[in-house]
């Protein structure tokens, strides 16, 4: 498997990072956008290199899965900021949900940072 290291240690935090954003009310600002785009790029470089190795159709699956879930999230908020993002997730149970969802996107990182650094290793 390909190294990709720096793409999954960027998007784990970027998941983190956002959510924590989010749940604390902070406004929009414009490093944060710029960090939901690379973020997505990060994304499509793991997810290319999972595809390639094509020994990991199911974690391949839900690992785009659980980022669809997170991008849907960090989206209402790159599109509408903080008014947007709680017009459509106002309920105390859409939050948890959200952190669930990025929490179980970084379960996959750690997932896949195990499988690279064992495929490195054994090169």
């Amino acid at each position: 498997m390909l190294d990709v290291k720096d793409s999954l240690d960027r998007l784990e935090w970027t998941a983190e990072h956002h959510f924590l954003h989010i749940q604390n009310h902070h406004e929009f600002m414009r490093a944060w956008a710029i960090q939901f785009e690379l973020a997505y790029t990060d994304f499509r470089t793991i997810q290319m290199v999972l595809q390639i190795d094509g020994s990991y159709h199911e974690l391949l699956a839900n690992f785009t899965a659980q980022y669809d879930k997170v991008y849907a999230y960090e989206y209402e908020f790159a599109a509408g900021g903080l008014d947007g993002f709680y017009a459509k997730y106002h309920e105390a149970s859409d939050l948890e949900s959200y952190q669930k969802a990025q929490e179980s996107l970084r379960e996959y990182i750690s997932d896949i940072r195990g499988i690279m650094e064992q495929s490195l290793t054994e090169e």
